[in-house]
């Protein structure tokens, strides 16, 4: 995770700055992504004219979103959590918070991966059944 110096703003005038098109790129995503993200308050660009003009911190706070999302939390959820980098300088909280919701992911993926393996060993008995009832009828069958 980044630490909360990584998260601050920086004057766009003295730092890297990153266009629309860059950051959208590096991340795999679209325009339209980045734009929502922005319209849910997860990012804000800065403006030069109508152009979107994207620090250090902007590109931080996207990586930790594509991370989020990778993890499978929801927008407000990954919002909640970076939003606790504007008040905890310390990060107790954003690491309670993290905590938290990583432990709530893995208990669902844990549940998701016993109805998989549950669906896996039904359908196999199903495909047993059948290459037993076909192999009774004298039809040959291909194993996978």
């Amino acid at each position: 995770m980044l630490n909360s110096a990584e998260m601050t703003r920086s004057n766009p005038q003295t730092e890297r700055t990153y266009s629309i098109g860059q950051l959208a790129e590096e991340f795999g995503l679209t325009l339209r992504s980045l734009r929502f993200y922005e319209d849910e308050g997860l990012i804000s660009p800065a403006r030069v004219g109508q152009t979107r003009v994207y620090t250090h911190r902007d590109r931080a706070r996207l990586k930790l979103i594509c991370r989020g999302k990778r993890l499978g939390f929801s927008i407000g959820e990954i919002k909640d959590f970076l939003d606790l980098y504007d008040t905890d300088e310390a990060q107790v909280e954003q690491m309670t918070f993290l905590l938290k919701g990583a432990r709530n992911r893995i208990v669902h993926l844990e549940q998701q991966l016993r109805d998989v393996q549950q669906t896996l060993k039904e359908l196999r008995e199903i495909d047993d059944l059948i290459v037993s009832h076909l192999h009774a009828k004298g039809v040959s069958v291909q194993s996978d």
